[in-house]
């Protein structure tokens, strides 16, 4: 051991030796100074953006027609919020029926049986190739058809008085969205690997049980964000049910509007609703689909503050830079 050390130590050079025989140390490097390229295109964009922006705004501001205090009025008036509720309301009721059912028809649309598969798919195939507005009018005038609903011993009753606005309104949109999210659901039971179902085969469960536990948890992250945007489109496809006299939001503006001939500002006042909802549920939407993305994501998507946090950032660091 001694004589190990004692050769490496004698064979070892003094620095200042090393230095004289093989030259003056390198010079650190010179740091680098970086130039950011300048993006004149964005900031002419930006202008003329914000430009044509400023001009319809103004257009509509300076509208000497236009009597923006009646909007103000109007905004939180109890005839408009009573007609926001129902609009929430029948929207909510008539998504809910047709995930419901869509998802039992794209059950229906997967299964063996030939039967239940050509029903499912005759039922798509018939509230996908007709418009909405034609279906409320059709379930509005059923009386015209059937005057009386009869169910035998278990129910009977006037058909004007069973298939009032609400439950026209509530058939003709659920039965209609439940034909899209049909399609929906199949793509996404559709998007899990067979071998998923085969595990879960293997370890005995039953079909039935290996749907609920195993496929459509998986599936779920890629029904969701379509659910969203059927449900944002079904709050303004809800504004067709002024056709059977359902006093919804819009039919609760016009009627105001027609009364105090402030048309354009309840239509206005209408607007302004629409967008508050389908913001609010925006959000949700947004903070759902997050929640589904964690098992196949490792960087789940930035939320909308840490989105503007970014781009201040950004903003003020380019800002700096041509400064």
């Amino acid at each position: 051991m001694t004589d190990k050390f004692d050769k490496e130590t004698a064979g070892a050079r003094p620095a200042a030796a090393v230095s004289k025989e093989d030259g003056p140390a390198p010079l650190p490097p010179a740091v680098i100074k970086a130039i950011p390229v300048r993006h004149y295109g964005r900031w002419v964009s930006a202008v003329v953006v914000l430009g044509l922006v400023g001009l319809l705004i103004n257009a509509f501001a300076t509208a000497e027609k236009i009597q923006w205090q009646a909007v103000g009025d109007y905004v939180f008036d109890s005839t408009v919020l009573a007609g926001a509720g129902r609009t929430l309301l029948i929207s909510v009721l008539a998504m809910v029926m047709g995930v419901v059912l869509g998802v039992i028809l794209a059950v229906m649309r997967l299964s063996k049986n030939p039967v239940t598969s050509w029903v499912a798919w005759v039922y798509i195939w018939f509230f996908r190739g007709t418009p909405v507005y034609v279906q409320l009018l059709l379930w509005f005038n059923l009386a015209l058809i059937f005057p009386v609903l009869n169910l035998g011993p278990f129910y009977k009753d006037e058909m004007v008085d069973v298939m009032t606005p609400f439950m026209a309104a509530l058939l003709g949109l659920g039965l209609n969205e439940a034909a899209y999210m049909a399609e929906i659901c199949r793509a996404g039971l559709q998007s899990v690997d067979d071998g998923q179902t085969e595990a879960a085969h293997a370890l005995g469960m039953s079909h039935g049980k290996t749907l609920r536990r195993i496929v459509i948890p998986q599936a779920m992250r890629v029904i969701v964000p379509p659910t969203g945007n059927e449900f944002l489109n079904m709050l303004k496809t809800s504004s067709l049910v002024y056709a059977v006299t359902y006093n919804e939001l819009l039919r609760a503006t016009s009627t105001i509007g027609s009364t105090s001939y402030a048309v354009m500002e309840m239509l206005f006042v209408a607007c302004i609703w629409y967008l508050v909802i389908t913001s609010v549920f925006s959000v949700g939407q947004y903070y759902l689909e997050r929640r589904f993305a964690r098992g196949s994501s490792r960087n789940l998507p930035a939320t909308p503050w840490q989105k503007i946090k970014v781009n201040m950032m950004a903003f003020s660091r380019e800002r700096s830079s041509t400064v």
